[in-house]
């Protein structure tokens, strides 16, 4: 039985369940995560694709059938924990998961801060997955930020009715995947840069022009704003991460 306060709904849809196996991609020679193994339909479907499955599950009544059902399956281990409280291994690892609604970001930002991890394939509320692949035309703090070492893609769309029990909305296949070589070379650069979006989504003046005047000479603003195609007036949602890119470069040359 789900629980409500976990923010459980299991993929029951094994043509759901395969879609994310294909987007998460797993290696036979690695070592995977699962956030959240619920009743094991996705752990199942992992299983055979990796050198190693570590199936976190905090929910003390699932644990137990999840050890049974996978007993005969020395590659698979179920972790009875918190995931949010566990160590990143200090091997390269994947993550793959039907994360809980109401865990998502601490979720993703924990995937973020791991420096070993390769990628995150996360089915996650649709509305989330969209906004933070630029799904609305807008683009946000998060995914700006930490775009010249990852890249966030969308890889599908499930309905509500994959899931039991049946939750309010549809989900989205979020894959966040770390870059083989970072889009800015060197660790100042790229906390350079960090520091420029987040003055550029501060919302000082109204526009992202406005904003980083506060900090960059207006002609080089400006020629920022031109190579990046990007309008004086721009709001700050609106910038897309290569049009970031090509600012930075521009207005940091030393830098970028």
């Amino acid at each position: 039985m789900a629980r409500r306060t976990l923010s459980q709904n299991f993929l029951a849809d094994p043509a759901a369940v395969a879609r994310l196996v294909r987007a998460a991609r797993p290696r036979p020679d690695g070592l995977l995560i699962e956030v959240g193994a619920g009743q094991g339909a996705l752990t199942e479907a992992l299983a055979p694709h990796c050198r190693e499955l570590l199936a976190y599950e905090i929910d003390r009544h699932l644990v137990p059938g999840l050890r049974a059902r996978f007993a005969d399956r020395p590659q698979v281990r179920v972790v009875h924990q918190d995931f949010l409280a566990a160590r990143p291994p200090r091997v390269p690892f994947a993550v793959a998961a039907n994360v809980p609604y109401g865990r998502t970001a601490d979720i993703v930002a924990w995937c973020l801060r791991a420096p070993r991890l390769t990628s995150a394939t996360l089915l996650t509320q649709l509305e989330y997955a969209r906004k933070r692949t630029g799904g609305y035309g807008r683009w946000s703090l998060l995914t700006v930020r930490s775009w010249p070492e990852f890249e966030w893609r969308m890889c599908g769309r499930v309905g509500r009715q994959a899931f039991r029990p049946v939750p309010r909305v549809d989900s989205g296949i979020l894959r966040l995947e770390r870059r083989a070589r970072p889009l800015i070379e060197g660790a100042p650069a790229r906390a350079a840069y960090r520091d420029l979006v987040e003055l550029g989504f501060s919302g000082t003046g109204g526009t992202l022009f406005a904003s980083l005047r506060r900090a960059v000479p207006a002609r080089r603003l400006t020629e920022g704003f031109r190579r990046a195609g990007l309008a004086q007036d721009t709001v700050v949602a609106f910038a897309s991460p290569a049009q970031w890119l090509t600012l930075f470069r521009t207005v940091r040359p030393d830098a970028g």
